[in-house]
Order: structure tokens, then sequence, then C-alpha cells
């Protein structure tokens, strides 16, 4: 009977269970994934705000960004100048918080799935042990188990689709590509170092069509001599994009609270959640903490700083997204005027 069982060593489950153990709590955390980090299933920029929340950051930093520049359509690139933030390796940056947490105490088995949640609240595990925490932390991706069991669940996603490719010369930006060939997404290419990484999103329902606009996307950039032809690394993922689920629940009069993913903590235009995952991640623990040291109010308290914290942001998102895939539902598809008016490095996007 652990205080806190964590379900999901990603960055916000690592660093929940960290906060939780550096409490003082007795943590055990699991994952299904043989390692922290393994497969890859993002783009691997994190903004340098992160730098207040993972103070050794720096040794999973693969390359510094500076700029953002935007493709609309094919037109010239639009450059915002000042954007930075970092290329990580994410394998490095997910195995440095998940041995953080390691070291603060925490019980971390890797290859441990959930199997059953049971009426009592019992959880069974695929290793044939099963536990009856104290409060359960559910830091277990998009389509999470632990949400699902207190009735909140990801029900928008985009489903995307990356290679990695050679870097033909040194690039300083991120670049994005909003084409109405991408409904519900955008194209990217992220360099990190030699190589870079080429990727694409699109509404679930579309994503039979992630193959075909990849490749296209990874030729017009080989004829343009910025990267290799040889792409590795084939990787891809779901991101919820309807915004923050509610964060705190119940099971079996047990307290369950999500973070990260699980709580749909991604920006629903940009798709951006690791910095995201690890502030939530660290607010779950504590707010864990607290409560089971007796503060009555920690829990209410958990879910509202999340919505003080990442409501007014995703709202804004909320609506633009909406109102670009509109196009699509009504038969039609957004301009150049509507794919700006639809990203964050627009002035229109930021208009009333």
């Amino acid at each position: 009977m652990p205080d806190v069982m964590v379900v999901g060593l990603g960055p916000s489950g690592s660093c929940a269970a960290a906060a939780a153990a550096r409490a003082g709590l007795d943590v055990v955390a699991i994952d299904r994934r043989r390692h922290a980090g393994t497969p890859v299933q993002c783009a691997e920029f994190v903004p340098v705000m992160i730098e207040r929340d993972v103070s050794n950051v720096e040794a999973a930093t693969r390359q510094r960004i500076r700029r953002m520049l935007t493709f609309v359509e094919h037109q010239e690139a639009e450059e915002t100048p000042d954007f930075p933030g970092r290329m990580i390796d994410r394998i490095t940056f997910d195995r440095l918080l998940a041995q953080e947490a390691a070291t603060e105490g925490v019980t971390c088995l890797f290859e441990t799935t959930l199997q059953q949640i049971e009426p009592d609240g019992i959880l069974r595990l695929s290793d044939g042990s099963a536990c009856r925490p104290r409060l359960v932390i559910g830091a277990d991706g998009p389509y999470s188990r632990i949400g699902a069991a207190i009735g909140e669940v990801n029900r928008e996603l985009v489903e995307t689709r990356q290679v990695t490719v050679a870097l033909t010369l040194p690039h300083d930006a991120t670049d994005v590509f909003l084409r109405p060939d991408y409904p519900g997404g955008y194209g990217w290419l992220f360099p990190k170092g030699a190589v870079a990484n080429i990727g694409l999103g699109v509404l679930a329902e579309e994503r039979q069509r992630l193959k075909p606009l990849l490749g296209a996307l990874h030729a017009e950039l080989v004829a343009s001599r910025r990267v290799g032809t040889r792409a590795t690394g084939l990787t891809g993922g779901a991101i919820p994009v309807g915004g923050r689920l509610r964060s705190v629940g119940r099971i079996a009069g047990m307290p369950v609270l999500l973070a990260g993913d699980a709580a749909g903590l991604t920006n629903p235009v940009t798709g951006a959640g690791i910095a995201s995952a690890v502030q939530s991640g660290t607010l779950a623990g504590r707010a864990a903490a607290e409560w089971l040291g007796g503060r009555a109010r920690a829990l209410e308290e958990y879910e509202e700083e999340l919505g003080e914290l990442f409501d007014p942001v995703f709202a804004r998102a909320l609506r633009r997204r909406r109102k670009t895939l509109q196009f699509y539902q009504s038969g039609s598809r957004p301009d150049a005027h509507a794919l700006r008016a639809g990203w964050i490095a627009s002035p229109l996007y930021w208009a009333a």
C-alpha cells in the first residue's frame, strides 16, 4: 500500500513521482516501456522557460533555437525573430527525469502495465502484483486509463508522423508549414545539430494521409537542398488538442490526479506539451503530498492552479483552431489569411 502510485514515467509522471517522494511519501511509479523516453513521439522542441523547472535541461540539449520561420502555403518565410528555445534529445531528457525520481526514492517499475482497476480501487499490475495506494496520479498519456476511470477522456486528437534526416546547412529556427492540405495540424522542420526532425500532424480521422503528405514535404525540402534524402527514425503518435480536462477525481473513494497529456495539457494549436507536462507533474506531486499531509483543499487547489496556468492560453487556441476547422466542416478549405489567423506567430492570432 504505497502512499502514491504514479502511472506513466514520461516527463509529467517522473516529475510528479519525484515531487511526492521529495516530500517524504512512499511512491511507486510504473511504465509500460522498457526504458524512459523511447520511442520518441514528439518534435523535441521545448521553450526557454523550461529552464526554470528542469535545472539539468542543458544535459539533454542538442541545439539552441533563436527564431521561428512560418511558411504559409508556398509563400516566402515569415520570420518571428524572438522565439527562443531548445532542441532536446527526448530520450536523454526523459531518462534524466526518471533517474531524478529514482534518486528521490521512487520505486520505478518499467515494462509494467496497469492491467485492471477493480471496483474497490485495487490496481492489478502485469507483474502479478496488486496494490491499493492512498492516491493515484495518472500520467499515462493521451489515452489515459486512469483518466477514463474517472470519466475524463481526450476526444479531440491529432495524429503525427515524423522522420529524422541529415541537415545540409546549420539552422537556428523552427520551421512551420501551414497548408490547407494539413487539416487540423501543420508540418515542421526542427533542426537538431547535424540532423533535423521533419514531421506532420493532421486530424485523427485523416491519419491515412500522413505517409504521402510527409513524403511530399520531405521531397520538397530535398529539392531545395535543405536536407538529405535518407529518412531514419520513423515515429509518431497522438496529441490531445481538445483543451484541459477535469484533473481531479476519485476511484472507489481513492483520490486521483491527472497530469500532462492525460489531463489534456497540450496547446490545441501547436501541440506543445513537454513544458506543461513538467509543470503539471510537479504540481500534482506536491498536491498529493499536501493532501496526504492533511491539507483538505490541496486537490481542489491543484485543479484551480491548472486552470489559472493554462485555461486563458488554451481558450484562445481552441477558438482559433475551431474557426480554422470550420472551413473543412463546411466543405471548403482555409486560405492564407485564415491559416495565418490560426497560428501563434501571426499578429492575426492575437487580435481580439
